[in-house]
Parts: structure tokens; C-alpha cells; sequence
């Protein structure tokens, strides 16, 4: 990538392309004069052990940095953040997901073990809809150790939980109050381990992360919510369940599952908005691959592989987060070490193009998140304690640095809740 010693003729170009995102964003947010009388809330996750030295929670490196899940007001125009508050947690919730409603957040605290009870838990929280403050409703083990990903299934009754370093996935189901209740099933990954040596490692990679047991890295329903799919990283795995929307239990479907090459490492996956599509990233391997996906039969077909790095790389890489645009036009790539985000655009069939690339403007890339009108998108740089918030240009996918910086210990995720919009 070309980060430094622009030319002046570029320099002027890419001057001239921010001011114009800048402007579009000024002007976009003056039509929306009226949200902007109430808040747009920033709820930012962390790698955060303050009790390290008495209790082993943190699951991560670096060590905590964070204190917890951050508070911020984020400005619409700008997309600076300003910070409002923190819920202390010295459990690193590193993911968090909203309620369908916006009234509750849930988080995923990324333990090992909490005192004797060898694994991690989960937290439910209620928002104070006047200025987004949190409540602490309850806190329930997660069926596994390291829980790295929740999400809210599409009835809205139950929350699913990805258990990394457990190897397991859990059905938590949310109480009408928002509180959580003990897990209504839990499954337990198997099966042979991919090899330390990705199928599809860029020349030189010396990548490897988790190809030394099974390690859950994520859990979403598919938009029908019918059947509930899970990554194994070290299985090299997609795992698919028919899921009793009743009773919150996981059976396996026919087939159960669909592989990846060996030791690339499944570790995201996201959905094309007509269901039609699923991109999964593979975080050793460096590679989205495009799948199409049956939703009556919940079967997945591979359809294209493409690497989430730029012609003619080579070195050690790992990829983090993948997101598809609201209008499906592009495919964003988080890229770790190369501390980038791969930008694709989507063809007429669902295949990719590489489009260009973004420097994260911070160290470790671990995920990032569109603003709710999809103008903004605000990374989370791990190991560099910031989060780096970017115009996104919607007709070349193109993302241009706002210029805001927000300092955070350790950011793992962030998710918004526009307090303007109706519950």
C-alpha cells in the first residue's frame, strides 16, 4: 500500500475526494435535521482486564487495555466520537449485539474461567432510551470458555453464543424482560483438526491461530431464522442447524456442515441482503470465499475464492471482520498485520472484484461497523487503542479518512443505537 511520500498531484486528489465525502456527509446530516435532536450512541466493546493480577480473565493479547464498554455520543456529521461513559467490566466484552427494539444490549465477555467455573458468560444490560445509559439486568455463563461472538436471533427470543477457546455454541433464551436464562442447548464442535499450514497462505505466511483444537468463532441465524449457522476455525468448518424456534434447541441439517480448504480458518461470514449469498472470510487462509446459499434446505454451494489482499502480496496476514454493504454493492475485508480493509465490488451474479484497499490508520484491525445510514464506518483497531472513522463513498465503495481518531484500550467492537429512530 502506498501510505506515505504521496506525490502532490495525489496528495491533491485525495484532498479533494475527503472534502467531498465531508460535504456529502454535512449536507446528508442537515436533511436529518430533526434526528439530530436526539443522540446517536456508540456502544464500543473491549478487551478489558483490570482484575488481571488476582483473576485470570483475559483470553487475548495484548492485555486489557480497555475498562469495559464504552459510551459514546457520535456526532452525525463528523463521525467524531465523544465519550458519555463507561460500564465497567473487567471481563472483556468483546462483542456486543442489540435488541431488535433497541432497548437492551447484550455483551460476550471473553473469559476463561470466572473464579473456579471454567468458562465464560454472557451479560444482558437495559438502555436507558432518554440518553443510552446501561443497566446491568444480569450475567450467565455461556457454555463455554472464551465466548467471542452473541447474536440475536430473528424471533427475538433467544440469544446465540460462539465459545472460541470452549469449542462450543449455546441457545441462551431472553426472558420477557430482557434478562437472560440458562442455556436451553449447548453443542460441543468435533472433528479433525486442519493443518497449521493454510491451503491458501500468501507467500511467506508464518499466520497460524487456531488450528490447534476447536475454537466457535461465530453464530448467526440466516434471515429466516429456520436454520442457525456457526464457524469452526480450527475444523475448518461451516457448520449448519435447523433451529426449534420453540423450545431454542440446535439439530444438525443434511449435511451438517460444509468444508473449507485445510488450515485457511473460517472466522466471519455475512449475508448478501437477498439471502442469497453468504461471503465467509478465512482468517489464516487471507480468502473470502462466495457461497451460494439455499435458505429452503439450508445448504451452502462454494462458488468463488478470492484473496482479501492486494495483487502481488506476501507475508503474514490475518483477517478479522467481513461486512456487506445495506445495498449490496460491496464487500468489506478486514486484514490484521496488513492493517487494512479490503474493498470488493459485487457483480451481477454475487461474485467479487477487488476493488482497492484502506489503510485501518491504526494497528490489528479487529472489526468495524457501518453508522445506521451506512455513511460512516468506524473501525476498531485493537492493538493500536483507537477507533478510525471513515467516510464511505457509496457509488465506488471507496473509504476516505474523516480525520477522527477516538482513543479506546484495546476496542474489539462497536455497535450504534439511533435513539431518533421509533422503538
Amino acid at each position: 500500500m502506498q501510505r506515505f511520500d504521496l506525490s502532490r498531484r495525489a496528495f491533491v486528489q485525495k484532498a479533494a475526494a475527503l472534502t467531498g465525502a465531508l460535504a456529502l456527509l454535512t449536507k446528508s446530516a442537515a436533511e436529518e435535521a430533526g434526528a439530530a435532536d436526539k443522540p446517536l450512541i456508540a456502544y464500543v466493546g473491549t478487551f478489558s482486564s483490570p482484575l488481571r493480577d488476582t483473576l485470570p480473565t483475559q483470553v487475548d493479547l495484548p492485555p486489557g487495555n480497555g475498562r469495559g464498554v464504552h459510551l459514546f455520543q457520535a456526532d452525525r456529521a463528523s463521525g467524531q466520537l465523544t465519550p458519555i461513559g463507561v460500564q465497567e467490566m473487567g471481563t472483556s466484552p468483546s462483542c456486543l449485539a442489540l435488541n431488535h427494539d433497541g432497548t437492551r444490549l447484550y455483551s460476550a465477555n471473553e473469559t476463561d474461567r470466572i473464579g473456579d467455573d471454567k468458562q465464560g458468560s454472557v451479560s444482558a444490560f437495559a438502555i436507558n432510551r432518554a440518553n443510552g445509559a446501561l443497566q446491568l439486568l444480569n450475567t450467565v455463563p455461556s457454555g463455554g470458555a472464551g465466548p467471542t461472538y452473541v447474536s440475536v436471533h430473528p424471533n427475538r427470543r433467544f440469544l446465540l453464543v460462539a465459545n472460541y477457546f470452549g469449542g462450543s455454541v449455546a441457545v441462551l433464551p431472553i426472558l420477557p424482560d430482557g434478562r437472560l436464562g440458562d442455556a436451553t442447548d449447548i453443542k460441543h464442535d468435533a472433528g479433525k483438526i486442519g493443518p497449521t499450514k493454510a491451503t491458501h497462505a500468501p507467500p511467506g505466511s508464518f499466520a497460524f491461530s487456531g488450528h490447534d483444537r476447536t475454537h466457535a468463532h461465530m453464530i448467526q441465524a440466516d434471515p429466516s431464522g429456520r436454520f442457525v449457522l456457526h464457524v469452526d476455525l480450527g475444523l475448518d468448518q461451516i457448520f449448519v442447524w435447523k433451529f426449534d424456534e420453540e423450545r431454542g434447541v440446535l439439530s444438525p441439517n443434511v449435511p451438517p456442515a460444509v468444508g473449507l480448504p485445510a488450515g485457511d480458518g473460517p472466522r466471519h461470514f455475512h449475508f448478501h441482503p437477498n439471502g442469497r449469498w453468504l461471503y465467509s472470510i478465512q482468517e489464516e487462509g487471507s480468502t473470502i470465499v462466495l457461497f451460494d446459499y439455499n435458505g429452503e434446505a439450508g445448504r451452502l454451494a462454494a462458488r468463488q475464492t478470492i484473496s482479501t489482499l492486494p495483487p502481488g502480496f506476501a507475508g503474514s496476514n490475518f483477517c478479522s471482520e467481513i461486512l456487506v454493504s445495506a445495498d449490496g454493492q460491496f464487500v468489506y475485508a478486514g486484514n490484521r498485520l496488513h492493517d487494512s480493509i479490503g474493498i470488493f465490488s459485487v457483480g451481477p451474479a454475487g461474485e467479487l472484484t477487488y476493488v482497492d484497499e484502506a489503510w485501518t490508520r491504526g494497528n490489528y484491525p479487529r472489526s468495524f461497523s457501518f453508522d445506521p445510514t451506512g455513511r460512516l464506518l468506524y473501525c476498531c483497531n485493537q492493538r493500536g487503542d483507537n477507533i478510525a472513522a471513515f467516510a464511505v463513498d457509496r457509488t465506488s465503495g471507496a473509504l476516505n479518512f474523516t480525520g477522527q481518531y477516538t482513543p479506546v484500550g484495546n476496542p474489539s467492537s462497536i455497535v450504534f443505537l439511533d435513539l431518533a429512530a421509533a422503538k
